[in-house]
Order: structure tokens, then C-alpha cells, then sequence
């Protein structure tokens, strides 16, 4: 097997086709490519906790059907659509438990606040309406939550959100219109102030 360049030009396809004669370097590039997009999504829907361990599976999932997989969508479309399967399942087995996705990120946080940087008061206020989001957005049934994930986080287009949902896209948009509802209502004393 030939050395890839983690700067390789290569398309998520080619690698795919790679992958399924067992290429295990273009496996690795693949999985540094989209490992951050899958931790991050997981992560909002379940918590960060249990992140890693279900993104590992999520590429698991992707090595075992590399030989059946078809470019018919997007790769990112495809992934998440794996992702989003074995979420529901993992929520499922835990019995719908309510779950607050994603904790703060203390990397985000700043303790100091040099010129122009928001204050204290600033500062907690910002983390009140972070955790509010968060809690709210736990509070969504999985599809919903999910839609709202990947459209506010990935910016991914309604059509891509169908895809991953297998929803059409007329469905897509009411979803995400009861969705955004449902965070306005949960959210109005933060919107209002």
C-alpha cells in the first residue's frame, strides 16, 4: 500500500474505493478528515462523555461497508447518516433518558478578559444562555434535535438534513419550523431579556 500525504488532494470518493480494497492508510486519512465533524455532532446529541466511543463505531461502520458503499450522496451525507442511526440507538438503549449534549468548552472560556473582551457579568450571562440552548435543545425529540444540530452547527443544507433523516424535504423544513418553536417557547425568558 502506497504512503498518503495527510495533505492529500484526494476526494472522501476515492478514498472510499481504497477503503474497500482494504487500504488502511486511506481509512486513516479519512477518519482525521471527518473525525471532528462526527465527535461534534454526536457529542451535542449525547454528550461528550460517550463522544469517542460512538465515533469510533461510527467508523467502524464505515471499514465494514466500505465494499458496499455507493457515491449516491455526499460521504459527509452518508456518514451522518450511520452517525445518526447508531445515536438513536445508543438513546434508545438508554431508555430516551434525557441527555444535556455538550458540556461547555473550556478551551472557549475566558477567564481573562483583556480590552474589549467581555466582562464577569458578561461572561455568565454568556455561559446562562449557552447552557440554556444546550438543555433546550436535549429536550427535542431525536429528530428534531438533530436537524437543529446539523443545520445550526454544520450549516448543512435542508436537502443534505433529508438525506441523513430520510425524511423529504417538505418534512425536513416543518421538522425544523416545530423544532425552532419548541427552543423559542423553552427559551423565551433569555430572548425576551
Amino acid at each position: 500500500m502506497t504512503e498518503i500525504p495527510p495533505e492529500s488532494e484526494e476526494t472522501d470518493e476515492q478514498l472510499m474505493m481504497r477503503i474497500a480494497l482494504g487500504d488502511t492508510m486511506a481509512f486513516r486519512l479519512l477518519v482525521e478528515r471527518h473525525q471532528g465533524l462526527v465527535i461534534a455532532t454526536v457529542a451535542r446529541m449525547i454528550g461528550m462523555s460517550d463522544a469517542e466511543d460512538l465515533a469510533q463505531q461510527v467508523f467502524l461502520n464505515v471499514w465494514k461497508s466500505a465494499q458496499r458503499w455507493r457515491p449516491e450522496a455526499r460521504f459527509t451525507t452518508w456518514l451522518l447518516t450511520i452517525a445518526k442511526r447508531l445515536v438513536f440507538n445508543e438513546s434508545r438503549r438508554r431508555g430516551r433518558a434525557r441527555l444535556i449534549p455538550q458540556s461547555r468548552d473550556p478551551d472557549k472560556e475566558r477567564p481573562d478578559h483583556p480590552d474589549g473582551a467581555p466582562g464577569p457579568d458578561q461572561q455568565i450571562l454568556e455561559r446562562e444562555l449557552h447552557d440554556a440552548i444546550e438543555q433546550a435543545l436535549a429536550f427535542l425529540p431525536e429528530k428534531e434535535r438533530l436537524a437543529v444540530i446539523l443545520r445550526r452547527h454544520e450549516n448543512m443544507p435542508y436537502e443534505e438534513i433529508a438525506t441523513v433523516l430520510a425524511m423529504s424535504l417538505p418534512a425536513v423544513k416543518s421538522l425544523l419550523f416545530r423544532a425552532r418553536n419548541t427552543l423559542r417557547e423553552k427559551l423565551g425568558p433569555y430572548l425576551e431579556g
